[in-house]
């Protein structure tokens, strides 16, 4: 089966009711844990912005509290996990704000991370990606918030 073009999934929805449309909507959130994720997020968490990024903070604190530490190994395959996770939730949010902030707290945590990550290529490479895509990202916002983001930013990279 093919996929049709989000153009005629829009004709298509457009046709049904509000009931048909709610019962598609639960349908397709029973499918994929992603779908249900974003449905929350549309439906709960989208009208206030700043407790969604505190709670996604507080998720990334967790995920690193449960790292595993025996290897380098291991560490790194947590971070990218980690990144993964958070790109995620980046995702449904579609702000590009919210992107920067959770990005730069993604890397501070990673920053903090003991065992340093200055002993490992790895994470060292890691890391610098991530501040290098967060750079490009703030050159997107506003001045005030670019001259706010260049102070944490500069923190970083000391």
């Amino acid at each position: 089966m093919k996929a049709v073009t989000v153009k005629e999934l829009n004709q298509e929805l457009s046709l049904h009711s509000p009931k048909e449309l709610r019962e598609l909507c639960l349908r397709l959130a029973r499918f994929k844990k992603e779908n249900k994720e974003l449905l929350t997020y549309l439906l709960f968490e989208s009208s206030d912005e700043e407790s969604y990024i505190e709670s996604v903070k507080r998720n990334i604190d967790e995920q690193f509290e449960q790292i595993n530490k025996k290897s380098y190994y291991l560490i790194k395959k947590s971070v990218r996990k980690i990144l993964q996770h958070t790109r995620k939730f980046i995702r449904y949010s579609q702000n590009k704000q919210t992107e920067v902030d959770l990005l730069i707290y993604f890397c501070s945590s990673l920053k903090k991370f003991s065992p340093s990550i200055q002993k490992n290529q790895g994470l060292l490479n890691l890391y610098n990606r991530q501040i290098d895509f967060i750079i490009k990202k703030i050159k997107l916002l506003h001045e005030d918030l670019q001259f706010d983001y260049g102070i944490i930013l500069s923190e970083l990279n000391k």
